[in-house]
């Protein structure tokens, strides 16, 4: 019994240090995947006083992925309906082309302003909307939540790994007799910290497993599906090969590091 707290204090820690990484990659794919659905329904509306294809306006800023020129064929009617047909097509061949453009990805607010710099070079673009304002509180908004999830995700590894190497610490003063008898029969170093690494390891694969578990029930959770869903995105919330092994290596390489840390620092003050 008294074993298997050890062990549990240590898989705990482990198991919300890789909660708490997925939980960013999660949140960093989900951002991702809004800027696609940003990018599909934002757009830059220019006036130009000569037609331009969607080519003219790739190679105006390549940002561009299309043209599409506006009818102003409603706006045309309700002008001139008291006046005759003939100059009423005078008046088309007079009005400026509106386009709207659409973006092959979501822009950052620097991105805007390059945009709108660039279409106003172009002679014969005379106007721009390139509703900045709503664009940039947008853009500030997903930055801040990926900061403060990224911030949180920081806190709680630094706060896991201190407990993780004072429980790892506790293990060694509880062999340190037996570690230092192997010590003066010549044992390796390598040999006397075995069960220390042992712990590590075992409990570094528990955790990662653990994680699996629980990632592979949230990513098929009918609630969880639903949430995205209602923001119209689809994320993956877990890739069982690669997540699982990015999980896997990280829970051990914490595990092996502390513990190494833990036997140098013993050996230095043999």
């Amino acid at each position: 019994m008294k074993s298997v707290k050890n062990h549990l204090s240590l898989v705990i820690a482990l198991l919300s240090i890789l909660f708490s990484m997925q939980v960013f990659f999660i949140v960093e794919r989900s951002i991702n995947a809004y800027k696609v659905t940003l990018a599909n329904n934002y757009s830059v509306i220019a006036v130009s006083k000569k037609e331009l294809s969607s080519s003219d306006f790739a190679s105006i800023n390549k940002i561009i992925s299309d043209a599409k020129e506006l009818s102003t064929d409603s706006v045309i009617k309700r002008l001139t309906s008291d006046i005759k047909s003939t100059n009423a097509e005078l008046l088309k061949l007079t009005l400026p082309r509106f386009y709207k453009l659409t973006l092959t990805h979501y822009p950052t607010p620097q991105e805007t302003k390059r945009l709108r710099s660039d279409l106003l070079d172009e002679s014969s673009i005379t106007k721009v909307e390139d509703f900045s304002h709503t664009h940039d509180t947008t853009y500030k908004l997903l930055l801040l939540f990926k900061k403060v999830v990224a911030l949180f995700t920081v806190v709680v590894l630094v706060v896991t790994l201190l407990l993780i190497f004072k429980e790892l610490r506790i293990w060694q003063y509880k062999h340190n007799e037996r570690m230092t008898i192997m010590g003066l029969f010549g044992a390796a170093l390598w040999l006397r910290s075995a069960v220390l690494f042992r712990l590590a390891i075992v409990d570094a694969l528990i955790a990662s497993f653990m994680a699996f578990g629980i990632f592979i029930y949230l990513s098929s959770h009918h609630w969880v599906v639903e949430q995205f869903n209602n923001i119209g995105i689809s994320v993956v919330v877990f890739n069982p090969v690669d997540d699982f092994l990015v999980i896997l290596a990280v829970a051990m390489v914490i595990s092996i590091l502390l513990a190494s840390l833990i036997v140098i620092g013993h050996k230095e003050e043999a």
